[in-house]
């Protein structure tokens, strides 16, 4: 069986020769006292052991993964490192006290990030991670295990362990040491390390959310829908960074985002991407781009689901809220006016919301029909097809709204403007111009327009 298959049950299977290395003084008496007590003994007798005695073992696994380099016993050390967090991730702590000062306990891990095999890489991130969530929450600062020491040894800063780690999860999202399992490793040690700010940071600047994105993606299978979640869960922890948050405004994270809510049926999921959202909401222009991908009529369907969490019903009426909110925000004649006057046109939520229209159409005949000079205007001076499409648009829905809109519109000389445009490359600047005559020719006209 290949190393990259080996499971923790399959290594503590053999028999490693202590004797061996005390004879070659790799490992000390004291040392082999320990593990003759410890090794294949019951689950209930080591966790006595680990009880009584904790840091002793932690010393002296620490010391052989520090001195010896035999692929199996490498292994079979963390495979009992692990199994023994695996029972209890409360040991975790152990590595962080103060009596292992003359001890670099983050070393032998961070090393074996790089120069292993598949499992020995996997078992020193899953441990490194569990070390790093069990630091006391009082050691502020990039404190190392040795700089209280006399050691000559170099010792690692907490600093170092999280920059190092970051790094290989970077590399696993790139180009993973295993196929199937690289990926989701990194994702879950992530899920658990981005609670650390310092881990936020080291992420962003290593444009970890790049390589996080495309994993975002309705899931079908179980292993699809953790890894789902898992990342989903990433994403909202860096939902409380501003750097991480401005990162995520110029990735495609957001559509994806709303594609998984709306068609993911596990609640974990859902749970996990309406709180990420709710984060969002009110941040830069997410808003706005929310409005446009249709959200407020997704979180009406959620609503209308038959959900448990109560986190989840409670965060979607928060979000229903503040989208309504944002909706008449973004949807001001104030607002609209900036946008036709700086010539800056785009489908902004106000354009479609019959709403906006019905409330405001009175406000178009200030200034002697200003707003609507202006968008004749762009229709004879604008490059950029979108501004054309939405001008168009907009007339259309004048004409629609206002009681003198074909006659205004036809008086201040728009049509002809409007009808050179149907013949635009652009097909949606031809469909909206379509729209606008349509609406000008209505009753007879509209007939003889189209038999011409």
């Amino acid at each position: 069986m290949e190393p990259a298959e080996l499971t923790t049950e399959q290594v503590l299977r053999r028999d490693i020769p202590w004797e061996t290395y005390m004879t070659t003084k790799l490992i000390s008496g004291t040392g082999l006292q320990l593990l003759r007590r410890y090794d294949k003994k019951s689950e209930s007798y080591r966790a006595q052991l680990l009880d009584d005695d904790g840091l002793s073992y932690v010393r002296v696994f620490v010391s052989i993964l520090r001195d010896i380099f035999k692929e199996e016993t490498v292994e079979y050390v963390l495979a009992l490192i692990d199994e023994m967090l695996t029972a209890n991730p409360k040991r975790a702590r152990l590595f962080h006290n103060s009596s292992l000062a003359d001890e670099d306990t983050y070393e032998p891990f961070l090393r074996l990030l790089w120069k292993g095999n598949w499992f020995i890489q996997e078992k020193s991130c899953k441990i490194l991670a569990l070390i790093v969530s069990a630091r006391p929450k009082s050691q502020d600062g990039p404190v190392s295990n040795g700089e209280a020491s006399n050691s000559k040894r170099k010792s690692t800063t907490f600093e170092d362990v999280l920059k190092g780690l970051v790094e290989w999860l970077c590399v696993q999202l790139k180009n993973p040491s295993h196929p199937g399992l690289g990926i989701p490793v990194a994702v879950n040690c992530l899920a658990a390390l981005l609670k650390e700010p310092l881990v936020r940071s080291s992420f962003v600047q290593a444009e970890g959310l790049k390589l996080l994105t495309p994993l975002i993606s309705p899931a079908s299978t179980q292993q699809s829908i953790q890894l789902l979640y898992e990342t989903c869960l990433c994403v909202w922890l860096l939902s409380y960074y501003e750097p991480a948050i401005e990162y995520l405004a110029t990735t495609r994270t957001l559509p994806r985002l709303i594609e998984v809510v709306k068609s993911s049926t596990k609640e974990k999921v859902v749970r996990v991407v309406v709180l990420t959202l709710r984060n969002l909401l009110p941040k830069g222009t997410f808003a706005a781009q929310m409005i446009d991908l249709g959200l407020p009529q997704i979180v009406q369907s959620l609503k209308a689901q038959a959900w448990s969490d109560e986190d989840l019903l409670e965060a979607l009426n928060q979000l229903e809220e503040g989208l309504k909110d944002n909706i008449k925000r973004l949807s001001s004649f104030d607002k609209y006016k900036q946008e036709v006057l700086l010539g800056h046109l785009d489908w902004s939520p106000m354009h479609k919301d019959p709403l906006f229209w019905r409330d405001n159409i009175n406000n178009f005949e200030e200034n002697d029909f200003q707003i609507l000079r202006v968008l004749i205007t762009i229709l004879d001076t604008s490059m950029d097809p979108r501004a054309l499409a939405v001008a168009c648009f907009d007339l259309s829905q004048f004409i629609q709204h206002h009681p003198a809109g074909r006659v205004i519109v036809t008086d201040l000389k728009a049509k002809e403007r409007v009808m050179k445009l149907m013949n635009h490359e652009n097909a949606e600047v031809t469909k909206n111009s379509l729209l606008c005559i349509q609406r000008l020719f209505l009753g007879a006209k509209y007939a003889s327009f189209l038999q011409v």
